[in-house]
């Protein structure tokens, strides 16, 4: 029997939002068995936490943002698949802004950050989400889908029309470490010609050559941390979005699948179990 977990110890962030470009000081802290992850303001103590659940997705453009009345967290999954990951079950997130800081646009800092804290067995078991048949969303070019599997599996195949990019496939049988190796270190992508029009609708205000990895027609304009970083960046959302249904156990496939299907079928899981 598999046993709840929560962090060791209290961890301490401070950074901007990829988005918002705001300052945010962050803290992961210890949690009760059964508290699940949950999202705290720490300037609003009288607002209530959010929980990083499915049926609390509000939005899901350039990000995943969860909420609950006016109350919202958005770009939550870099932090929510260092978690998955990392096997935390229970975790109060602290923030004093809307967005997690970006970091260098990767979950590899928040990764390392939760292995130095460590993990502490808890008095609950674990439950685990085990898919058990075949679930899939779709929009007719672009779907993701969840098979029965006795481990995590991840298989993306991402679709770009740049032919900088082009088509990319990863497939990964996920553990602690080969997602630190493999997966977190790769970083969120933007097409230089998007930047302008993000930034006129309120995203990307944190963006820079230091928190993403940008393209444009000539090439790319900082160095990759691996030829197919895109791909693997898919894999790093993926993970996080599906921890919005839970401890994951099973093989998820995908082709060109973003937020918006990554987190309809954390919905579709979770209705399930429920």
């Amino acid at each position: 029997m598999q046993r709840e977990r929560t962090l060791a110890s209290r961890v301490v962030y401070d950074g901007i939002g990829l988005h918002s470009g705001k300052p945010v000081h962050m803290e992961l802290v210890p949690a009760a068995p059964g508290t699940g992850i949950q999202f705290m303001r720490s300037d609003l103590p009288e607002a209530l936490p959010v929980p990083a659940t499915a049926e609390h997705v509000t939005a899901t453009l350039r990000a995943t943002t969860i909420g609950a009345g006016a109350l919202k967290f958005f770009t939550i999954e870099h932090l929510m698949s260092a978690l998955h990951v990392s096997g935390v079950d229970n975790c109060l997130v602290l923030l004093d802004a809307e967005e997690p800081p970006v970091v260098d646009g990767s979950a590899r800092t928040f990764f390392r950050l939760i292995a130095d804290a460590g993990t502490v067995e808890q008095d609950a078991e674990r439950q685990v989400t085990v898919i058990d048949r075949i679930y899939r969303v779709d929009d007719g070019s672009h779907f993701i889908m969840a098979v029965p599997y006795d481990g995590l599996r991840v298989s993306f195949t991402s679709l770009n029309e740049h032919p900088l990019i082009g088509v990319q496939y990863y497939d990964i049988e996920v553990t602690p470490e080969a997602y630190e190796k493999e997966i977190a270190p790769a970083r969120t992508i933007a097409y230089e010609k998007e930047v302008a029009a993000l930034q006129a609708n309120g995203l990307g205000l944190g963006g820079s050559l230091e928190t993403v990895i940008v393209y444009n027609d000539e090439g790319w304009m900082n160095p990759l941390n691996f030829p197919n970083e895109l791909v693997r960046h898919k894999i790093l959302d993926v993970l996080g979005d599906l921890r919005l249904a839970g401890m994951i156990r099973g093989h998820i496939i995908a082709v060109a699948s973003g937020h918006a299907l990554n987190t309809a079928l954390a919905k579709q899981i979770a209705e399930e179990r429920e």
